[in-house]
């Protein structure tokens, strides 16, 4: 366990507001279901370890300032915004435990890595479902190529205002050793997403949560 005195006020903020979303929005429906359907229990926990992995793999120029694929779009996509919340547990654990992270950072990079991530990028599936022709070609590439690739820009830019805000580093070593290199990545998150989605739509689309056939699918649209 880390000392409480080298915990800072945005570690215990992050802790705080973390723990709150979590209690705000525990998905019901994901215990029961995860506990009755084996098929669901595959799908669950492999979303996680695809996750731990992508999360796992970081690069960096200087220490402090490592970037890695989110993939939180196609969790998104997958299970919905609550569940995807959740299961995101299971990968910042794992990065705890083995030593890839802080234990006192995972409350903030629960929410500028996940929490913030995830419900930006459901926003703009909503969005689009709303307002657009629901089409597969919709779904694929602006829920998930653009969302992606969108959710990446913001992720990288709410991180860089923490590490800004917490005083880790000057903006100057910010932009110049994360923010121009990071955004480099909105293209691969981008097709890793968009392709993801699109096998799953055409081959699994009952992973889905958000894939809805008679709409996407519908002769008449």
């Amino acid at each position: 366990m880390f000392e409480l005195a080298e915990v800072s006020g945005w570690q215990w903020m992050g802790w705080l507001v973390w723990a709150g979303v979590l209690f705000v929005t525990y998905p019901r429906e994901f215990f029961p279901k995860l506990h009755d359907e084996s098929g669901y229990q595959h799908l669950a926990f492999s979303s996680a370890v695809v996750l731990f992995a992508l999360w796992a793999l970081q690069a960096g120029i200087k220490e402090g300032l490592d970037i890695h694929f989110l993939g939180v779009t196609t969790l998104a996509l997958c299970h919905g915004w609550r569940i995807a919340i959740w299961i995101t547990t299971v990968p910042l654990a794992l990065m705890a435990v083995f030593g890839l992270m802080p234990l006192a950072d995972i409350g903030m990079t629960a929410l500028t890595t996940a929490v913030l991530p995830i419900l930006f990028s459901y926003a703009i599936f909503a969005l689009s479902y709303h307002y657009l022709t629901r089409h597969l070609f919709i779904y694929i590439f602006i829920a998930a190529f653009i969302g992606a690739a969108l959710t990446i820009v913001f992720q990288l830019s709410v991180t860089s205002l923490w590490y800004w805000a917490a005083d880790r580093h000057s903006w100057h070593e910010i932009v110049h050793n994360y923010l121009q290199i990071a955004l480099l990545m909105w293209f691969p998150e981008a097709l890793l997403n968009g392709m993801a989605v699109t096998v799953m739509a055409v081959y699994r689309p009952h992973w889905l949560r958000t894939f809805y056939d008679r709409e996407y699918l519908s002769p008449e649209r």
